[in-house]
């Protein structure tokens, strides 16, 4: 994994286009992203879905951190999960029939980044405080809530990433 000198994300100033309130959400997944894609890179495909004693597997944590800024940015909007969202939630941490590779689940990241950066940018705060339902029981939450749900449970998934491929890798 190279060594990236660059400071934190959140060091390096605001992120244009992004009202104040949202710039810590902003900034925490632009940093899972460096940090992910550091992580993975030359990473043994062979490795991607073993599960160290019983831990979740890389593949798993590739797909859920996709899947969960997916889900949560749609709640956001105000919306409900489309059945390809939920078959998506289905099948995260399950070996696919059709293989996918390391580059595959970053490039889907990657894409899922970039578009929850532009939700953001549209982001009014007027809006933030507005409630909304998550899931099927419709539980309680709020816009700004859901943004930074989806900032820290994206954190959380590449601290576990990162000491699961670890591990894997022998380090």
């Amino acid at each position: 994994m190279e060594k990236n000198n660059k400071p934190e994300v959140w060091l390096r100033g605001p992120v244009e286009g992004i009202i104040p309130l949202l710039q810590p959400v902003a900034h925490a997944l632009l940093q899972a992203r460096e940090e992910v894609n550091a992580l993975m890179f030359d990473f043994p495909e062979i490795l991607l879905w073993v599960q160290p004693v019983g831990m979740a597997s890389p593949g798993f944590h590739l797909q859920h951190l996709s899947g969960i800024i997916d889900r949560l940015f749609t709640y956001a909007k105000g919306e409900g999960l489309t059945d390809h969202q939920l078959h998506k939630l289905a099948t995260e941490g399950k070996m696919p029939e059709t293989s996918y590779s390391v580059m595959n689940l970053l490039e889907v990241f990657n894409r899922q980044v970039d578009g929850a950066i532009k939700q953001l940018t549209l982001a009014d705060e007027l809006t933030l405080t507005e409630k909304r339902g998550v899931g099927r029981k419709q539980l309680p939450s709020t816009v700004i809530g859901l943004y930074t749900h989806a900032a820290e449970h994206t954190m959380r998934h590449v601290g576990q990433l990162l000491v699961t491929s670890r591990i894997l890798r022998g380090q």
